[in-house]
C-alpha cells in the first residue's frame, strides 16, 4: 500500500486502533526533520523544512541548492498580497517538492517590534494588519500548492538574546490589538495547517506551556483545526505541554516526550491516555492533509533535487525588483540612462559580496546569486559596451571575516576542499584514527553539519580538511579568521596560524554553541598555491569561566573566512578617487547575514565600520551618487541629508543584482514601501529602554504604540516613515467616496471606499494605496491616531490615465480590545478616514484625501 493512501483513512479508526505507546511515539518527531511513522497502520513519517525565504531541505551542510527568495520585510513592501500569493504557490510549494517536503516552517508572522531582533528581517512588518494580510496570501499559495504552512512564531517571540527563558510581559490590549492580530488574520483568511509555538514566555508561562494561548484563543475562539508543535528544541516539561495543547515535539532529538518518560506521567496522572491520543489525532490529521495535498511526496524516493527554470528565475526576479523601495531622487538622478554614460564608479562592502538573506534558520545554499556588482555591470554592458567600469570595496562590512568559498581549491582545481571524516578510538580520546571512514568534497566554508554527518561515525569524532588558496595576483598579507562550535586549528603551507583548540573564548556562532571568531596573518606570495588545512573535533575546548568541554552532538560546526589585509584610509581614497570623475557612482552598502541573524539581537542601527564615512566622502566629489542599501530591518543613515538618491533594496535572495539594476537602470518603475518605519536614531524607537531583558522580563511598555502608530503619537519625525515609496512618475488621489455602513444582526460590518488614481507623470508606473482608519476621540480609551485598515495595488496605470480604486473595511477595521468585557469593541461615534500614499500625515495636497463616516449603535464581537 503506498503511503498516500493515508488520505483515505478513517482517523477515528486509526486513533482507535493506536496503542498509547504509539500514540507517544506520533507526539514527538523522529529525528531533526520528521514525525513518526507507525507501519502497523499505514502512517507515514512527513517532512518539514525551513523556512520563511525559501526551502532549504534537510541539511545545512552540503544542503541541496535552492532558490532564496527576498526577505519577508522585502515581501512585506511589496504590499502586494496576489503576488505573495503567486509565489507561494509557484515557487515555495514547487521548492517543497523538489525537497521532499511535505510542510514548511513558514511563514513567520512575529511583529517588528524594535529592528535590533535579530529575526526582523523574517518577519513581515511593524504593522499587524499588513503582517496578517500577506501572511495569508502567503500560506494560501503555499497550501493551495498541495503543501502545508506552519505560521510562527506563535507569539511574542520578537528578540533573540536568552530566547528560551524571556519573559514577554505585554498587556492584554496590546497582546490582542498588535501581536495575536496577525496570527487571527491568517487564520481567518488562511487556515494554515499548522502553527509553531515561540521558545518565550508570554506573561509568566511558556507558550508551548499556554493553555489560554493554544486552547481557549486558538482552538475555541478562532476555531482553528491546525497541529501545534513546538519550536526545535522549545519543549521544557512533558505532561504540562501536553496538557496545554502542543500536539507536536520538535526535533526527535534529546526529547522529553520519550515513551519511558510520558508513561511515568500517565502512570502519576499527570496526564491521560486520553489527551495522548487527542494529541496524536492532531499529527495524523495534518499526515492525511499532507498525503491529500501532495501524495506524490510520500509515494517519491525522498531524494532532494534543483531545478532551475527561465519562468521561476523571472518571477524570482519579478518579486525582488516589486520590493525595492525608492526612498529619495530629488535631483532625478534615477533611473540612469545607461546608454549615455561613460564612467560609472561602483564602491561599497556589499557590491560584491554574497548577500542573500539573514542567518539562521533562513539560510540557504542558492542554486545561483547574482550580485549587486554583477548585475550592475551586465546591465550597463548590455546597451553600452564601451562604458568604463571601475570597483573600489571603500570600506569592509562584514563582521566575520568573508567567506572563502570561491578563494579555496582542490588539488584537481575543483572549487572548494576536500573533507576526511574520523572516528575515535574512545569517548576520551581527542586522537583520531588515522584512516577515514568517508573522503568529500567540499564546497562551502562555513560548514554548520547539524546531524549531517555520516554513518559510523563515533560520538567524539574529526573533520579534516585541505585546499589550496586561489593565487594572489602580488604578494601581500592575508588575515584568516577561524570559528567553530567544537574545536579547530588552521595550517598554511604547515604552519600553525590559528588555534582555536587549546583555549577557546564563548561566542554566538552556530546558534550560540561556536567560538569567538580567532584570527592570524599570513604572508602570501604572488602565484602561489598555498596550501589550506583544517583540522576540527566536535568537543569544544576549554574557556575562561567555563572549562566544561561539551561534546557537539546535534550542532558542530566550523567556519574559515578571511581577506587581504587592507589599510582602512587607503581603501576609503581609492572609493573617493574613482567616485570624483564618474557620470555616476553607485554605492552598495549594509548588513549582512552575521549581522541579523537567527540567535542574537543587534546592538546598533549603525552600518558597519567606516560605512557612513564612506558615504559621506563619496557623495562629497559627485552629486550623482545613487546609494543602495541592503538590509533586513531599519538602519540609520546620517549622510541621509547629503545625497539626493537612495533605493533600499533589503535582502532580494538569487536575483538579488538583477533586480537592484533593473530599478537602477529603469527597467523596472519601483513601487515598494517600507514595512517598517526607519527611525533617526535608536533612542526614537517604540521600545527602546524596554527591549532588552530585565532579570528575565522583556517589558512592552509602548503598549499599543508600536511602529508609525509611536512616531505619530509622540510627534516624532523619521527619517522615512512607514509606507514610504517613490517612484519614477507621480501620482495623485482623489474624490473619496465612502459607502454607508451596513451593519448586520450578526454583527458583521460593511463599509465601501473608492479613491480615484491618476498617473500625473510620464511613465508607466504601479502605486501603494493605503487606507488609515481614525477611531472616535470621543472614545473612552486611547488610541492610535491613524491604523492601516485596507490596501491595493493599482498596477501598470498608463501616464495620463486614472483608476478607481476600491477598498473594503469589514468590523476589525472599527474595533478595539475591549480588556473588561474580554472580546472586541466598536463604538458609536464619528470615524476619520485617510487615504494616501504613505503613513506620514500632511504630505500635500493630491497626496492624501481625508473622509468620515459615522457609526450609530455600539456592539461587541467575539471569534474571527
Amino acid at each position: 500500500m503506498p503511503p498516500s493512501d493515508f488520505a483515505k483513512a478513517n482517523l477515528d479508526q486509526v486513533v482507535d486502533a493506536l496503542t498509547t505507546d504509539e500514540a507517544i511515539l506520533l507526539s514527538a518527531g523522529v529525528g531533526f526533520w520528521h514525525t513518526h511513522a507507525i507501519e502497523r497502520l499505514g502512517i507515514p513519517a512527513v517532512k518539514v523544512s525551513d523556512g520563511p525565504n525559501g526551502i532549504r531541505g534537510n541539511h545545512f551542510f552540503m544542503g541541496t541548492p535552492a532558490k532564496c527568495l527576498p526577505s519577508s520585510t522585502a515581501m512585506g513592501a511589496t504590499f502586494d498580497r496576489e503576488l505573495v500569493e503567486e509565489v507561494g504557490l509557484k515557487l515555495l510549494a514547487r521548492e517543497a517538492k523538489l525537497r521532499a517536503a511535505s510542510i514548511v516552517l513558514a511563514p513567520t508572522c512575529n511583529i517588528q517590534r524594535n529592528p535590533l531582533g535579530g529575526r526582523s528581517f523574517e518577519s513581515f512588518s511593524e504593522d499587524p494588519y499588513l503582517s496578517g494580510i500577506l501572511a495569508g496570501a502567503y500560506i494560501n499559495g503555499v497550501q493551495k500548492g498541495g503543501i502545508g504552512a506552519t505560521i510562527k512564531h506563535f507569539v511574542g517571540n520578537d528578540k533573540e538574546n536568552d530566547r528560551l527563558g524571556y519573559d514577554s510581559v505585554i498587556d492584554e490590549r496590546s497582546l490582542r490589538e498588535i501581536y495575536l492580530l496577525p496570527f487571527m488574520l491568517a487564520q481567518k483568511l488562511a487556515s494554515p495547517w499548522a502553527y509553531m509555538t515561540a521558545y518565550n514566555r508570554v506573561n509568566g508561562i511558556h507558550v508551548c506551556e499556554n493553555p489560554d494561548l493554544l486552547e481557549k484563543i486558538l482552538r475555541e475562539e478562532w476555531k482553528s483545526d491546525a497541529m501545534v508543535m513546538s519550536d526545535w528544541f522549545g519543549t521544557y516539561s512533558v505532561d504540562i505541554g501536553l496538557n496545554a495543547g502542543v500536539d507536536l515535539e520538535m526535533p526527535g532529538l534529546n526529547k522529553w516526550r520519550t515513551l519511558d518518560q510520558v508513561n511515568r506521567s500517565i502512570q502519576a496522572r499527570k496526564v491521560t491516555s486520553r489527551t495522548i491520543k487527542t494529541r496524536a489525532r492532531k499529527v495524523l490529521k495534518l499526515v492525511q492533509k499532507c498525503a491529500k495535498g501532495a501524495p506524490e511526496i510520500l509515494d517519491g524516493d525522498g531524494l532532494e533535487r534543483t531545478i532551475d527554470s527561465e519562468e521561476d528565475n523571472n518571477l524570482m526576479r519579478k518579486f525582488a525588483a516589486e520590493s525595492i523601495v525608492l526612498l529619495k531622487n530629488e535631483n532625478q538622478v534615477l533611473p540612469i540612462d545607461a546608454k549615455k554614460v561613460k564612467k560609472v564608479a561602483i564602491v561599497g562592502g556589499n557590491a560584491k559580496a554574497l548577500v542573500l538573506s539573514g542567518g539562521g534558520s533562513a539560510a540557504l545554499k542558492a542554486s545561483y546569486f547574482i550580485s549587486p556588482y554583477e548585475g550592475i555591470v551586465k546591465a550597463l554592458k548590455e546597451v553600452n559596451p564601451d562604458v568604463e567600469i571601475s570597483y573600489s570595496e571603500g570600506a569592509r562590512a562584514y563582521m566575520t571575516m568573508p567567506s572563502l568559498d570561491y578563494d579555496l581549491f582542490t588539488k584537481t582545481g575543483e572549487r572548494g576542499w576536500i573533507g576526511t571524516w574520523h572516528t575515535h578510538e574512545s569517548h576520551e580520546s581527542l586522537v583520531p584514527i588515522e584512516e577515514p571512514i568517508k573522503t568529500q568534497y567540499i564546497d562551502e566554508t562555513r560548514i554548520f553539519i547539524s546531524t549531517s554527518y555520516p554513518k559510523g561515525i563515533t560520538k567524539k569524532w574529526s573533520l579534516r580538511l585541505t585546499g589550496y588558496l586561489k593565487p594572489r595576483e602580488h604578494d601581500c598579507k592575508f588575515e584568516f579568521g577561524l570559528t567553530a562550535a567544537g574545536r579547530a586549528k588552521l595550517y598554511v603551507d604547515g604552519k600553525l596560524v590559528i588555534d582555536n583548540w587549546t583555549r577557546q573564548r564563548r561566542g554566538e556562532a552556530f546558534f550560540g554553541c561556536g567560538s569567538e571568531e580567532e584570527k592570524g596573518i599570513v604572508e602570501l606570495k604572488a602565484g602561489v598555491k598555498h596550501a589550506i588545512y583544517v583540522e576540527f573535533c566536535n568537543v569544544r575546548g576549554p574557556a575562561d569561566g567555563d572549562e566544561d568541554e561539551a561534546i557537539m552532538d546535534s550542532n558542530p560546526g566550523v567556519r574559515l573566512g578571511g581577506a587581504e589585509v587592507q589599510d582602512s584610509n587607503e581603501l576609503l581614497g581609492s572609493a573617493v578617487a574613482i567616485a570624483k570623475d564618474a557620470d555616476a557612482v553607485i554605492a552598495v552598502v549594509g548588513l549582512n547575514a552575521d549581522w541579523e541573524t537567527e540567535g542574537y539581537d543587534r546592538t546598533t542601527l549603525v552600518l558597519p565600520g567606516r560605512t557612513d564615512e564612506l558615504i559621506q566622502k563619496v557623495a562629497a566629489v559627485n552629486p550623482r551618487t545613487v546609494v543602495v542599501t541592503q538590509s533586513g530591518s531599519a538602519i540609520t543613515l546620517p549622510w541621509v541629508d547629503d545625497v539626493s538618491t537612495l533605493v533600499h533594496a533589503w535582502y532580494l535572495g538569487n536575483a538579488t543584482g538583477d533586480a537592484i539594476a533593473d530599478v537602477l537602470f529603469g527597467k523596472h518603475n519601483p513601487s515598494g514601501k517600507l514595512s517598517l518605519t526607519f527611525p533617526k536614531r535608536l533612542e526614537d524607537v517604540p521600545s527602546h529602554g524596554h527591549f532588552n531583558i530585565d532579570k528575565g522580563k522583556v517589558r512592552y511598555a509602548e503598549g499599543i504604540y508600536v511602529g508609525y502608530k509611536h512616531y505619530q503619537h509622540r510627534s516624532i519625525t523619521p527619517i522615512f516613515p512607514f509606507g514610504h515609496g517613490l517612484s519614477y512618475t507621480t501620482f495623485t488621489l482623489s474624490n473619496l467616496k465612502l459607502s454607508q455602513p451596513t451593519i448586520t444582526p450578526d454583527n458583521q460590518f460593511n463599509l465601501k471606499a473608492s479613491v480615484t488614481l491618476t498617473n500625473t507623470g510620464n511613465l508607466p508606473g504601479s502605486q501603494i494605496i493605503q487606507l488609515y482608519v481614525g477611531l472616535p476621540r470621543t472614545s473612552e480609551l486611547t488610541h492610535p491616531r491613524w491604523q492601516l485598515r485596507a490596501f491595493e495595488k493599482a498596477r501598470d496605470v498608463q501616464p495620463g490615465k486614472s483608476w478607481e480604486v476600491n477598498l473594503v473595511l469589514d468590523r476589525l477595521s472599527v474595533s478595539y480590545w475591549d480588556t473588561r468585557d474580554k472580546e472586541w469593541s466598536v463604538e458609536n461615534g464619528s470615524y476619520d478616514v485617510r487615504v494616501a500614499f504613505t503613513s506620514e500625515e500632511g504630505v500635500g495636497e493630491g497626496q492624501e484625501v481625508l473622509g468620515k463616516f459615522q457609526i450609530e449603535k455600539s456592539f461587541g464581537w467575539r471569534g474571527l
